[in-house]
């Protein structure tokens, strides 16, 4: 038996907060355990310069690790002025996740087994 009395292929409850933050176009809060995870959409009017003069859109993602989210430090890669392998590739990853769902020529999401809805 695991920690809190669940089965072997049972997950810790989920709850999700829409508009946790003030200002960007879209935010969630996520809360699994004492796991957290902020999640914020901003829209910009622009493209990274490979997809200029398409008409098509693009989503990119950010990901840093909160202040005293583990428990040794972990130093702020922002103040160090560059980041490592680990966070590029979980930003790769995030991005990577998104625009397998986003029709970024329509700004719909496609059709998955879930199926449609809207972006924003």
């Amino acid at each position: 038996m695991r920690l809190h009395h669940r089965a072997p292929d049972e997950l810790r409850p989920c709850e999700i907060r829409r508009h946790f933050q003030r200002y960007p176009a879209g935010s969630v809060l996520i809360e699994m355990g004492n796991t957290r995870v902020i999640c914020a959409a901003t829209v910009e009017d622009r493209v990274p310069f490979f997809q200029r003069g398409t008409g098509l859109g693009w989503i990119a993602a950010e990901y840093a690790l909160l202040p005293s989210a583990t428990n040794t430090r972990t130093p702020r890669e922002a103040v160090r002025g560059h980041q490592n392998g680990r966070t590029q590739e979980i930003q790769r990853l995030i991005g990577r996740s998104l625009r397998s769902v986003v029709d970024v020529d329509y700004g719909r999401v496609r059709r998955a087994r879930r199926g449609v809805r809207e972006l924003l």
